[in-house]
């Protein structure tokens, strides 16, 4: 996927209108809009140009220079005496370095390291400002970006292309770095869920017949690929119940009896997690009148079902194919 082009997507300054606006360079440099505009009211950031009409464009050049502004405070500079540097009116060996480190002037690899310490690769440009929110645990522009990318592409794609990138980057980072970092996946994986419920319309009421039943199986954890469908699915007006992680057999079985849902959901993280015998069991469970009597369509979800397949069960193998799968059940 290209992350340099010209189509508002990707991390390419240069535009035809002349320059950025404040909100795709908020996004760029993973900060809060206001904050941008703040740098600029208070420390002179601005762009160098003004250009027509009444939004501002920003230049490679001005970017460039927030771009420093960041590297600058994530190293602990106050944010005056960063601004100083970053117009040039002072040389960096003479702003000081607010660090515990013994030396006054980190390598350049620390400096950059809230910027830009995670590999994200080839994606899109919202992943990189979202790892510089997350590594900085700022947490209203994290909300913000999150927010902004599930409004812009909406669930699925969000998802898919920025939100499970940037999840993927974080933990590489941790595994990497003798649990350092968890903080940071943590913080992310918090909003994320957050941004996931706030940004799906309201919950559907939908048929009886419609309900889709999600949960994640006995002793696993991991319920954000869950909220992702879960947000996916109301995007479409399609009702959810959702229960979350963990849930026990019992519970699952009280729940699929009491809203007799069309869909039944099971995320497995794990193949140590993933249970054939209990998606068999819901997959054969029965209600209604005699004679009319449902059973639910069983979906097994996530890499824990991966060679544990179920004969006669969906395996999705991605959101958009189990949004695809749901609707083919529940979507009339």
């Amino acid at each position: 996927m290209d992350i340099g082009g010209d189509d508002g997507r990707g991390g390419g300054v240069a535009r035809d209108d002349g320059g950025l606006t404040t909100g795709e360079v908020a996004r760029r440099l993973g900060v809060a809009p206001t904050t941008v505009r703040t740098w600029d009211r208070r420390y002179g950031l601005g762009p160098d140009a003004h250009t027509g009409g009444r939004h501002r464009r920003w230049t490679p050049a001005d970017v460039a220079r927030l771009e420093r502004m960041c590297a600058l405070t994530a190293t602990g500079l106050p944010p005056a005496e960063a601004a100083r540097v970053a117009r040039g009116d002072a040389p960096p060996d003479a702003a000081p370095v607010r660090r515990a480190a013994p030396s006054p002037r980190p390598p350049a690899r620390e400096r950059s390291r809230a910027g830009s310490g995670l590999r994200l690769g080839d994606v899109r440009q919202e992943c990189r400002g979202i790892a510089r929110a997350a590594l900085r645990l700022d947490a209203a522009a994290l909300e913000e970006l999150l927010l902004a990318a599930v409004a812009e592409h909406g669930p699925v794609t969000a998802w898919t292309e920025v939100i499970m990138p940037t999840l993927q980057a974080v933990g590489r980072k941790w595994e990497s770095s003798g649990e350092r970092y968890v903080e940071v996946e943590h913080f992310l994986s918090w909003h994320v869920s957050g941004a996931l419920r706030r940004g799906a319309p309201p919950a559907a009421a939908g048929r009886p017949d419609s309900v889709t039943v999600l949960a994640c199986v006995p002793g696993e954890n991991h319920t954000l690929p869950l909220e992702a469908l879960a947000a996916a699915l109301a995007e479409h007006g399609l009702p959810v119940r959702m229960f979350g992680g963990a849930l026990p057999v019992e519970s699952l079985v009280a729940a699929v009896r009491r809203t007799g849902p069309a869909v039944v959901g099971l995320w497995a993280q794990s193949r140590t997690t993933a249970s054939r015998p209990l998606a068999q069991h819901v997959a054969a469970m029965e209600w209604g009148v005699r004679g009319a009597r449902r059973r639910p369509v069983v979906l097994t979800l996530g890499p824990g079902w991966a060679g544990q397949g179920v004969s006669g069960l969906p395996r999705p193998s991605g959101l958009a194919e189990a949004v695809e799968a749901v609707r083919s059940v529940a979507g009339g």
